[in-house]
């Protein structure tokens, strides 16, 4: 990343009137501030914003030197998507409700950005994970993933037969509505929900959580971030499965076709105001404590 920052990609729903809003802002803001401002090609403004340039979405990671996510965590993980193969670093306004990744609240924006532009915040670089999925057939499909890789029932009622495999290692055969592989950023997203841990973001680390398994004993469990994670999906009646990555579908899985999940060697850096604190924001987001015990 070049400082001071001379190009600004600004990734949202920008449909949302209230995105839309602080899209104008920070548009005029950086344009005043001699900055140019990038948004995706296709995206959809309640009213022209001057001083915008619209780009392919490919094109951002190349021309930006950073990306500002405006909205909830979602917004987040696709700008992390978007930037997976290049240096460009993240900043995340928040729009949306919980926020763990878009922790710049909006009357703290313009100061953040200021500092993003000077490159005086701190910055969090994030490991990504890679799932790649092998259908019978031979053909395959890739995607990175900042919080997750869910494997899922599909238009069914019935639950799923999978078996798991570890670094090639039979670990076992599950019966459940399917199974997250989720990275330490995502531990507090779709695994915690199912009673996996919440692990600090820099621990080299993966949770593998069994969603709605039928034995009570198929809990979450933590491995190496080095581990090759295997998923084949076994054979019973209706068995329809599909897999997603940070909730964008990579595609769908049928009995016999395999996924496996390994950490990327590309990361993300996150961008964060000075002072941020993971256990403060553990308690902001979800309400831990009784009382006022901040120092």
């Amino acid at each position: 990343m070049a400082f001071p920052v001379r190009t600004c990609a600004l990734v949202g729903r920008f449909e949302d009137p209230r995105i839309a809003e602080t899209l104008s802002a920070l548009a005029a803001h950086l344009s005043a501030r001699g900055v140019r401002v990038l948004i995706e090609h296709d995206s959809h403004l309640p009213a022209p914003i001057a001083g915008v340039e619209r780009v392919p979405a490919g094109a951002i990671p190349e021309r930006a030197d950073l990306v500002i996510a405006i909205g909830g965590d979602g917004t987040l993980l696709y700008a992390a998507r978007l930037v997976a193969r290049h240096d460009v670093p993240l900043l995340g306004i928040n729009r949306g409700r919980l926020g763990f990744l878009t922790d710049v609240m909006p009357q703290n924006m313009t100061a953040a950005v200021d500092a993003a532009i000077a490159g005086e915040l701190d910055r969090d670089s994030r490991p990504l994970l890679s799932a790649r999925l092998r259908a019978a057939g031979g053909q395959v499909a890739q995607a990175f993933a900042l919080n997750d890789v869910v494997m899922q029932k599909r238009d069914t009622g019935r639950t799923l037969d999978f078996e798991t495999r570890i670094n090639h290692n039979y670990v076992n055969t599950h019966d459940g509505d399917g199974i997250i592989v989720a990275s330490p950023t995502g531990s507090t997203a779709y695994a915690l929900s199912c009673g996996g841990p919440i692990l600090e973001p820099h621990l080299p680390v993966l949770v593998i959580a069994p969603i709605c398994a039928h034995t009570l004993s198929d809990r979450p469990i933590v491995v190496s971030a080095d581990s090759l994670i295997e998923v084949t999906l076994l054979e019973r009646p209706d068995t329809r499965a599909q897999v997603s990555c940070d909730g964008a579908l990579l595609g769908a899985l049928a009995p016999g076709d395999g996924l496996e999940i390994t950490t990327a060697p590309e990361r993300v850096t996150l961008l964060h105001p000075k002072g941020h604190d993971y256990y403060r924001l553990l308690r902001s987001k979800l309400h831990w404590g009784r009382g006022s015990f901040e120092r």
